[in-house]
């Protein structure tokens, strides 16, 4: 049993604080990372990421849908993790990850991934996760498919980036495949 839910092996997840704005305001500026994880927008500011990062550490917890800082276990910060879609009633969520460019190829989403599942399925008695991948994100899907994820289709075309568009990979895992790979939950 682990004696902290909100650490790791690696990483430990942690609300956003507001002196956390410059690790967020650079990884805002990398096209690539912008593209992976949802679109890419015009530029933000240095006081409109201070002023995001204020909004985040303030709001309150209502256990589903949150948004957490990811740091490595000498707490540098490393990323984000965050759930939506959070169905309680039929016990179905989502969420998204995104590791800063200097820290990819750790491990670091994994455990956060693992972290979130583990305090869903075990606390909240959620029944099942969905991933949307994006499908020219190889290393998401790679990521998903040795956490267990089973590829459940895709939605063709969903994604307009870099001049063309491209298709959704819908990603699912139980409570019970999640339970049977990790012995948790």
């Amino acid at each position: 049993m682990t004696r902290y839910i909100w650490e790791g092996a690696a990483v430990r997840l942690r609300p956003i604080q507001p002196s956390d704005w410059e690790e967020f305001h650079q990884d805002g500026m990398d096209s690539e990372i912008a593209r992976l994880n949802d679109a890419i927008y015009g530029p933000r500011s240095e006081e409109g990421t201070k002023r995001w990062t204020e909004r985040e550490s303030e709001k309150g917890w209502d256990g589903h849908n949150f948004r957490l800082a990811i740091e490595d276990l000498n707490g540098e910060l490393v990323g984000s993790i965050s759930t939506n879609s959070c169905d309680p009633q039929n016990g179905t969520f989502s969420y998204g990850v995104s590791i800063f460019r200097e820290h990819w190829k750790k491990g670091y989403a994994s455990d956060a991934i693992k972290i979130v599942l583990r305090y869903f399925f075990g606390e909240l008695r959620y029944q099942k996760v969905n991933a949307h991948v994006y499908a020219f994100n190889e290393g998401s899907i790679k990521l998903h498919e040795r956490l267990g994820f089973m590829d459940e289709g895709r939605l063709r075309n969903m994604v307009y980036t870099n001049g063309s568009y491209h298709d959704v990979v819908l990603f699912g895992l139980t409570r019970e495949e999640f339970k049977e790979r990790s012995g948790i939950a």
